[in-house]
């Protein structure tokens, strides 16, 4: 009797999971390929490198991961950032520019330094935009799209519209390179998300980027300098685009001012919406956005495995994004579900809602105290 009663508690306990629409997604996309490619779970070792389905996935979906991640803190705080498409292509023309300028392109000293050049070019965007956002007061949308529109211009003037090609082993290793088996730049992704969560969850950083999203006056009036932290997390988003930028321009060995990291910016957008952060701003999910992001990529791979036209890309993912949007809506699935199924996901929604001000409360008094930036 008590397992036929705590068995539908859990199943509602896992459906209610803010992660659970977006999983099933992913997993329904992955099974779509099977039919068409049998051996698309199989992984097998290759000159001590793992290759597979899942594994290009994941590579190839890396910077769209990185990209998203930095997004996901921005729209947070209830901004957007649509400039991180032209950091990617800033960062990798600035950093292959530089090595091909040497006379050895397989130094190791200078890649680092083509590397930091392009990252610290990575960041001045993103101050920039930060600048404009949080300093200025000038909307997000119309700030970023000063660097969207003139960074791809600086891109083409730093490659003087050509696409730079080089051949540096160090600078490979990032994007192209393998490390323990499996491509390097799974790595560097794990790394950027893992930090990404620590100092997210585990500090009071979290909270005060959901706070300034939730309600920036309210949190300007309890100690917390909402300008400053907006500064910080659009040059984070920055600097995510400029690893992504590296990883891209390593991965082809070339620069292209014109067509690296394009539209991006919306796909990593796409990927902040799948994985359940609002778009109003306040609470997020890394992990959500991960998961997003790699349904994007599951989907760009799906489309090439059945045949369907690149044309249509676009149109497939927008099907998907408003699948998965219309499955984590209450309204839609008390439709389609049923009443019962809604009102389970609204109470639990009460109760979250309930616990929060106690906890942002908390969090803003810790905060007034030590005049948090």
């Amino acid at each position: 009797m008590t397992t036929s009663s705590t068995t539908p508690s859990r199943w509602r306990a896992l459906t209610h999971h803010h992660l659970f629409w977006p999983v099933a997604v992913l997993v329904l996309l992955l099974l779509v390929n099977v039919p068409f490619t049998p051996d698309f779970f199989s992984v097998r070792m290759a000159d001590g490198h793992l290759y597979g389905s899942l594994v290009s996935i994941v590579l190839f979906g890396s910077p769209l991961i990185l990209v998203a991640v930095g997004m996901t803190l921005v729209i947070a705080t209830g901004g957007i950032d649509l400039s991180v498409g032209a950091v990617v292509a800033i960062t990798g023309a600035l950093a292959c520019s530089y090595i091909s300028d040497q006379a050895d392109q397989g130094a190791l000293s200078g890649v680092l330094l083509a590397m930091g050049l392009g990252l610290l070019a990575a960041v001045v965007c993103g101050l920039w935009n930060g600048f404009l956002v949080a300093r200025m007061g000038i909307q997000p949308i119309i700030a970023t799209l000063i660097i969207m529109v003139a960074g791809r211009g600086v891109a083409q003037l730093i490659t003087d519209g050509q696409i730079i090609t080089i051949n540096s082993e160090p600078y490979k290793l990032i994007g192209g390179g393998y490390w323990l088996t499996l491509p390097f730049s799974i790595f560097v992704v794990a790394a950027v998300v893992a930090v990404t969560v620590v100092l997210t969850r585990r500090t009071a950083l979290g909270l005060l980027v959901e706070a300034v999203g939730g309600n920036a006056e309210a949190s300007r009036l309890v100690g917390i300098r909402s300008r400053r932290i907006k500064i910080m997390v659009y040059a984070f988003c920055a600097l995510c685009a400029g690893i992504a930028g590296l990883m891209i321009s390593s991965n082809t060995s070339a620069a292209d001012g014109n067509n690296a990291g394009l539209w991006i910016e919306l796909d990593a957008i796409l990927a902040v919406v799948i994985g359940g952060t609002s778009l109003l701003g306040g609470r997020f999910s890394v992990g959500g956005t991960v998961v997003g992001a790699l349904v994007i990529q599951t989907l760009t791979t799906t489309i090439y495995t059945i045949g369907v036209p690149t044309q249509t890309n676009l149109v497939f993912k927008a099907a998907v994004v408003i699948v998965v949007c219309l499955l984590q809506s209450p309204k839609f699935r008390a439709k389609v579900f049923g009443a019962k199924f809604a009102a389970g996901f609204a109470a639990r929604g009460r109760a979250g809602q309930a616990a929060a001000p106690a906890e942002s409360a908390a969090t803003a008094e810790s905060t007034a105290k030590m005049e948090v930036s």
